[in-house]
């Protein structure tokens, strides 16, 4: 198996409730991210466990699956045990033996289309531009450092095509000219939505996902942002923001990032 049927073999034993899958995959020493769990392979296949037991079928869509060296990410629809869908971003590291050894993620609830019309999971296509994956990679750390940490914001029109850029931000409409829109909007209800750091960027060809931390309203806040780049320009962007929830609700200590 390659690791990205290995990836995709795991989430679906959500669904299909094979613990004995799910132990055959896992290093025993997993590290777990999602706050929600505990940490180690036992705490996984319990949660497989957990939920083959559960009243409602747990259902896993894979939406899109990528590949940059020891990991593997994905963009995923879950409804665990019927309590209603929702958007991730899933990130896998595999170890020396092929194992799958740890684990981050962001989920938000499955929203209605955004006001261009675009859903959270929509236009999918193939990867391409190889070759291009590391000037890539670099386009996107810069305008992150650029643009969303607010050090260069002058820029932000010379990382896009004029206005062309198709969005799947629930709130937000497509073009730059929406992106401005939006955060004016929500500037003038006293929000700020702040980058302060930068955790992962991953990429295969045209499609980059950066792991963020900052805060959204004066909340601690982890971003997930996958675009898709053309001709060295930001031309998509799908995105997964999750409140980090309380350290005193925390199922493990290995922290969101």
């Amino acid at each position: 198996m390659t690791n990205q049927e290995k990836a995709l073999a795991l989430i679906n034993t959500f669904a299909t409730g094979d613990t004995q899958k799910a132990a055959s995959l896992l290093a025993e020493d997993y590290i777990q991210h999602n706050l929600a769990y505990g940490t180690g392979r036992d705490a996984f296949v319990g949660s497989v466990q957990y939920l083959a037991s559960a009243p409602v079928k747990t259902t896993v869509e894979n939406i899109r699956a990528y590949e940059d060296g020891d990991k593997v990410f994905l963009q995923n629809v879950y409804n665990f045990a019927g309590a209603g869908k929702q958007v991730a971003f899933d990130i896998f590291r595999f170890d020396h033996d092929g194992k799958i050894a740890e684990h981050w993620d962001n989920l938000a609830d499955l929203a209605e289309p955004n006001p261009s019309g675009h859903t959270q999971i929509d236009n999918v296509s193939p990867v391409k531009d190889l070759d291009k994956t590391e000037a890539n990679r670099q386009l996107i750390k810069d305008f992150l450092y650029d643009v969303l940490q607010g050090n260069n914001t002058a820029k932000t029109p010379d990382y896009f095509e004029g206005d062309v850029y198709i969005q799947h931000n629930t709130g937000i409409a497509d073009g730059l000219s929406g992106l401005g829109a939006a955060l004016e909007a929500l500037a003038a209800q006293g929000i700020q939505m702040i980058y302060t750091k930068v955790h992962q960027v991953l990429a295969q060809g045209n499609y980059v996902l950066a792991v963020s931390e900052g805060t959204f309203g004066g909340a601690p806040t982890s971003y997930y942002d996958l675009w898709r780049v053309e001709n060295g320009k930001i031309a998509e962007h799908w995105d997964v923001m999750e409140t980090i929830a309380d350290k005193s609700t925390w199922q493990n200590e290995n922290g969101k990032f």
